[in-house]
């Protein structure tokens, strides 16, 4: 199977999960179902599913199926989605398109885009503290821990944070890189670290992992980076320029285009450097590293 077929059904195994987890039904009152609407119109129906991937895949590395990583996947990608929910939003990169359809505001409202975002962060952490999704309460809480620095002021909440502040015109490249480990890299390094925690893995594999996920934020930031100066918006499912307009801090905007590529190709290239001791097994996870250096949306 190859990667993208991989990809594909993975994100299709997300989906009838997400969809069971958000079921319409379970709205507790009247008034919640428009809650669960917003949030499956947020979480259902588009999106690469890359983060789960990645989870899946390090747990593969070992033994561990994807049934019992099916779960934390999903707690991740219900983080993900909350976190673009709260990203589009008028008081942070105020975007009206999100996958190709209006982003969430637009097609509620703004609180409700704010709850509904609310309500996706905390299913994250009621899936991983769940007795169903591992019977190791020592397993889960680990989870939890990791998802919760990954999310909060030690991950992608600073990076945000940062993301906004005035002071980012004045970053220098080590300052955009460090904005966006923290902003993008935080949930790539928990989907990579969450695989190694359900293999019950040694510190040196572990750490291998770690590594990988480093880089391969910092690849999927100046790809995405790179199509923002130079992507399709009709391919990308959403607006592009967007931050030379509002003065955003690039890697590209500070590099210049060609030392992004090389930087970015540099980057992959640790990635897959970082994998050498798993061997073949890691073939999915080299894969992922080169999908996200060349995509087009």
């Amino acid at each position: 199977m190859t990667f993208l077929a991989e990809l594909e059904r993975v994100a299709q195994a997300v989906e009838l999960e997400l969809d069971r987890l958000l079921a319409p039904g379970l709205a507790p009152a009247p008034g919640g179902a428009r809650l669960v609407e917003a949030m499956r119109y947020a979480a259902l129906g588009g999106g690469k599913r890359l983060r789960p991937l990645l989870l899946i895949e390090s747990a593969r590395l070992f033994g561990i199926g994807e049934k019992e990583s099916l779960p934390p996947a999903c707690a991740l990608e219900c983080l993900h989605c909350y976190s673009l929910v709260h990203d589009d939003l008028p008081s942070m990169d105020d975007d009206a398109v999100r996958r190709g359809r209006p982003t969430l505001h637009i097609a509620f409202d703004e609180a409700t885009a704010i709850l509904a975002g609310d309500a996706l962060h905390s299913l994250a952490f009621e899936i991983l503290g769940d007795p169903g999704t591992h019977p190791d309460p020592a397993i889960r809480a680990e989870l939890v821990l990791l998802l919760a620095k990954a999310a909060g002021r030690q991950g992608m909440a600073l990076g945000q944070a940062l993301d906004l502040s005035p002071a980012r015109r004045d970053f220098s490249a080590a300052d955009i890189a460090m904005m966006q480990t923290l902003k993008t890299g935080a949930l790539f390094g928990f989907a990579c670290e969450a695989g190694a925690v359900l293999g019950r893995a040694g510190k040196r594999d572990r750490a291998a992992l770690i590594a990988y996920a480093s880089a391969l934020g910092q690849a999927y930031q100046l790809a995405d980076d790179l199509l923002d100066a130079e992507g399709d918006a009709a391919a990308l499912g959403k607006a592009v320029a967007k931050d030379e307009a509002r003065g955003k801090a690039t890697l590209v905007a500070t590099l210049g285009t060609e030392a992004a590529r090389k930087q970015l190709k540099e980057v992959v290239d640790s990635a897959e450097k970082a994998l050498a001791p798993f061997g073949p097994r890691a073939d999915n996870l080299i894969a992922a590293a080169r999908f996200i250096a060349t995509r087009r949306k």
